[in-house]
């Protein structure tokens, strides 16, 4: 995947720079680690500075100095989270109104604001000009999330309303160069997963990505959905699964054609003390914060190039972590960044040996 910022190899890891920043790691950095692609939130980022702000300031590659590709995600996925999951328990009033508000209509969503409390909507106009405003290379269609456990009443209803917003961010979107992909919902029907695959592959996008999965349900359950539109997707375009970050849930779903995949789940596991460690083809975590690793004298990883294991024990990582010294987050994260980074080379490179 060639953008204005680089090129992706791909299958690739996209880490989760939120708010315009991977948490701990310094910029200057991360093609260092291996990082090429990270994802920003729209929602995160129209909050605060603004994104009226990041334009004015060069777009967020200057404003956050990530001369690296990016990806914006539309903001559905946080409406969804931040208010609760499901709809019934969106709140009629201001006074009774204690978390943001989630209330969809045709129109868009409404919420208020956990910053200020400030009464907002997202729609799919808004969420592709504020993108347009961020200036990430491939931006996200706004969409409706939809929360485990979905009737299939709500489920049909939300897909389809994802598909006339996916028509009307189509329209709203400038010809700018950034590339724009359509989400598959369906939640855990498979007729409605395999409709809205079908849907969105006929639709003028540059990619695909696969949403409202990793919301609460089984591995299994997950592995079904991606399999069940998998013959669907369009060979000469790329996939993204939104959300997914498991070293075991990657490589099952590498096989059925998704090229990148963001999640949290390096990150903030590091700054929780767990880093990755791979022994021969299995693959574990590890908690520094344990009592047995201050004395260990060996790094998390022998066999691992990067700048933690060259320099650092897990003695020494138990020890800025017991003492809530800073540069441990730093350490931790570097690793584990790192380690994506050698997992997901390692599998192109068997992918190239067939």
């Amino acid at each position: 995947m060639k953008t204005p910022h680089g090129m992706i190899e791909t299958p690739a890891f996209v880490p989760v720079a939120t708010k315009g920043t991977l948490k701990t790691i310094p910029p200057k950095d991360l093609k260092e680690i291996g990082v090429r692609a990270a994802f920003v939130n729209t929602f995160h980022l129209t909050v605060h500075p603004g994104v009226d702000v990041i334009k004015a300031l060069g777009g967020i590659h200057k404003y956050a100095s990530l001369d690296i590709s990016l990806m914006s995600d539309s903001a559905g996925f946080q409406v969804f989270s931040l208010a609760g999951k499901k709809p019934e328990r969106a709140v009629r009033n201001r006074e009774e109104d204690e978390i943001p508000v989630k209330k969809i209509t045709e129109e868009g969503v409404w919420f208020r604001s956990p910053r200020d409390g400030k009464e907002m909507i997202f729609t799919p106009e808004v969420s592709i000009r504020n993108q347009e405003k961020i200036g990430a290379d491939i931006i996200m269609a706004f969409d409706e999330c939809i929360y485990y456990g979905a009737n299939r009443e709500y489920t049909k209803e939300a897909t389809e309303r994802t598909h006339r917003w996916l028509l009307r961010c189509i329209k709203t979107k400038r010809p700018n160069g950034q590339y724009l992909y359509g989400i598959i919902q369906g939640g855990m029907f498979k007729d409605l997963r395999i409709e809205s695959a079908k849907f969105i592959a006929r639709q003028e996008v540059d990619g695909v990505a696969i949403g409202g999965v990793s919301v609460g349900e089984s591995k299994k359950e997950l592995r079904e959905q991606v399999r069940w539109v998998a013959p669907y997707l369009a060979e000469n375009k790329p996939v993204h699964l939104l959300g997914v970050g498991r070293v075991e849930d990657i490589l099952d779903a590498v096989p059925y054609g998704i090229d990148t995949f963001d999640c949290v789940e390096p990150t903030r596991l590091a700054r929780k003390g767990v880093v990755f460690q791979k022994a021969g083809r299995n693959f574990t975590r590890i908690d520094v914060m344990k009592s047995r690793y201050r004395r260990y004298k060996n790094p998390i990883q022998r066999d691992c190039k990067c700048y933690t294991c060259q320099n650092f024990s897990l003695s020494f990582l138990h020890h800025v972590f017991k003492e809530r010294e800073l540069l441990g987050y730093y350490l931790a994260t570097y690793h584990n960044l790192f380690f994506f980074a050698d997992l997901f080379g390692d599998i192109r490179k068997r992918i190239e040996k067939g």
